[in-house]
């Protein structure tokens, strides 16, 4: 007996060993076979310092991020993607977490690059200016990517303007929230570039491929009235004051996160796998999902509570 239940036990260990190495890799687009090594792309990011990504977790499990560089209108530096990457793992490890709501400093929202950062990669030999502005690349699309699988359900308030990098933040979000007068803009084409952070993949899915050529081909400027029309926001705020807004975001959000921590996220872990996953592949993840539920305390109560639908 006991040797099949060793046998029992070492196979139960493989296979979840297998599943956290899967997720792992799931994790990240780009690894070292890639070209990608990130450390030394963090150390050279490092050099452009100034702003910082500020993370403030709240009881009700929705956490608050925010863009501060006003100066320069929330444009990311490179020290802005390292610590955007290391707010993003700590809400990967935030156990509590239901919602997350990204917001920038200043009533505004998000300029995208810094252009010091821009203009110094690029100004290097030419060789090396391609591959850092790939590396770039390449780190940005990884962390919004983790950013857009985070078991919270997201917000983008957007107030002011959401430009180039900032417009494609918007689109790792579950929903984008806009106040009035602030704009999404991909301005990309103006600066002789297309998105590269999965800002246009993640648009043509919310939008499809005609508008997200429209918005990327025109560079043009999206109001809340036309980005309420495209399906690119939810609903416009009431409010354009930076702290009236933030209640405003807040007070919306929490119709979605009301409820045991649990129950939220593995709803917001279903749509990520029928987002991402071929059929066959989300329907068996929805099944797991579903098994860590089942019977589990809200079920539980629910069944003393409600004994019969009415």
């Amino acid at each position: 007996v006991f040797p099949e239940m060793a046998l029992a036990v070492w196979k139960n260990f493989l296979q979840i060993t297998l599943k956290r190495i899967l997720q792992q890799r799931r994790l990240s687009l780009y690894n070292g076979a890639h070209g990608y090594e990130e450390e030394l792309i963090k150390k050279k990011l490092q050099q452009f310092s100034g702003g910082s990504i500020n993370l403030s977790k709240e009881d009700n499990g929705i956490a608050i991020l925010t863009l501060n560089n006003p100066k320069l209108m929330n444009a990311f530096t490179g020290t802005m993607m390292v610590e955007l990457q290391e707010r993003v793992t700590e809400l990967e490890n935030w156990k509590d977490g239901k919602g997350l709501i990204i917001h920038g400093a200043g009533n505004t929202f998000c300029s995208g690059s810094d252009l010091n950062v821009v203009k110094e990669i690029s100004n290097s030999q030419a060789s090396i200016s391609t591959q850092d502005g790939m590396n770039m690349c390449m780190f940005m699309q990884n962390t919004l990517t983790r950013l857009m699988r985070l078991p919270l359900i997201s917000v983008a308030l957007v107030q002011g303007k959401a430009f180039g990098g900032g417009a494609e933040l918007t689109t790792a979000c579950d929903f984008r929230l806009m106040t009035p007068g602030s704009e999404i803009r991909f301005v990309h084409k103006h600066m002789g570039l297309v998105p590269g952070w999965g800002g246009g993949a993640r648009l043509v899915r919310l939008v499809g491929s005609g508008a997200a050529l429209q918005l990327l081909g025109g560079a043009a400027r999206v109001g809340p009235e036309r980005a309420l029309g495209l399906g690119l926001a939810e609903l416009t705020l009431p409010s354009a004051d930076e702290t009236r807004a933030l209640g405003e975001a807040r007070a919306w959000l929490s119709q979605y996160t009301e409820g045991p921590a649990a129950v939220i996220r593995a709803v917001k872990k279903v749509v990520t796998a029928g987002r991402e996953l071929p059929l066959e592949d989300a329907l068996r993840t929805e099944k797991d999902i579903f098994g860590t539920v089942w019977g589990g305390p809200a079920n539980l109560q629910a069944l003393v509570r409600r004994p019969k639908h009415k």
